[in-house]
Parts: structure tokens; C-alpha cells; sequence
């Protein structure tokens, strides 16, 4: 059975991945890092999955296109 994907929140992103807070925003202006999820008018989180997946291979990461 497929785990259920979560949401984290940028201090658990910047904890697991290693990133400072600017590098993280360059690398999704890049194109190289997962986008923000939108959970409330103020607040926003990452998939799990994708940024497991980054994790699993960062230079070869890019963003799916919407």
C-alpha cells in the first residue's frame, strides 16, 4: 500500500534537505526544487514525496510543469 504523502512545513524542509531559507526560494525560482503547496491563506507547505525525491538526487531535480 502507497504511503499517503504529507505536507511539511519549511522548518522541516530546511532541517531535512540541509538548504538555508534563500537557497531554498532560488532553487524554486530555478526550477530546481519542489513548489510551495498553498494549505491557507497565509500558510504554505512542500509535498513529502517531492522533496524525498529531491533528496534522492538533487542535481538531476526538476520541477514538474503545471
Amino acid at each position: 500500500m502507497p504511503e499517503q504523502d504529507r505536507i511539511i512545513r519549511l522548518k522541516t524542509v530546511l532541517h531535512r534537505t540541509g538548504l538555508s531559507r534563500s537557497t531554498v526560494y532560488r532553487k524554486i525560482a530555478e526550477g530546481t526544487f519542489p513548489r510551495q503547496i498553498p494549505i491557507s491563506v497565509h500558510g504554505a507547505g512542500w509535498s513529502e514525496a517531492e522533496i524525498n525525491r529531491w533528496i534522492a538526487n538533487p542535481p538531476a531535480y526538476r520541477a514538474h510543469s503545471a
